[in-house]
């Protein structure tokens, strides 16, 4: 059932998610996107340039995020923009647990056209890892 523009306010919150981020998630995303820069699967390259540990790719942690709003609307097509700060990496320990990124959501402003701007907070390890994170959705 879609989001209805007549049902949200100012303030409405979105369900939150977490998205658990593995060493294996990594390589699959790296495979998907054609990124493999070592910093995102080699443990030794990554420290030598000065990261804490291997580290989740920027486009991974900003695709996760707004999967809390593609699955509050019901349909990613809804979202006509999207954008966000890097403020800090993702790091992912290869301990068979990995990390965690914790997403919230919450309706900032009420726009023409049935449009809604939606405000993410992104967090991993208790840190802040994307910034001015915001998405405008078309609602119904």
């Amino acid at each position: 059932m879609a989001i209805s523009f007549d049902e949200v306010e100012v303030g409405t919150e979105l369900p939150a998610q977490s998205f658990p981020v593995t060493r294996a998630t990594l390589v699959q995303y790296a495979g998907a996107s054609g990124d493999f820069n070592p910093i995102h699967w080699n443990e030794k390259f990554a420290l030598e340039v000065g990261l804490p540990d291997v580290i989740a790719h920027g486009m991974f942690t900003m695709a996760e995020a707004v999967r809390v709003v593609t699955d509050w609307v019901g349909d990613p097509a809804a979202v006509v923009e999207y954008g966000v700060r890097f403020t800090k990496p993702v790091p992912v320990p290869n301990d068979g647990v990995g990390a965690v990124i914790e997403v919230t959501g919450k309706v900032a402003a009420l726009l023409e056209d049935r449009k809604v701007r939606v405000d993410l907070v992104a967090t991993s390890g208790g840190q802040k890892v994307l910034g001015m994170s915001r998405a405008v959705v078309r609602l119904a």
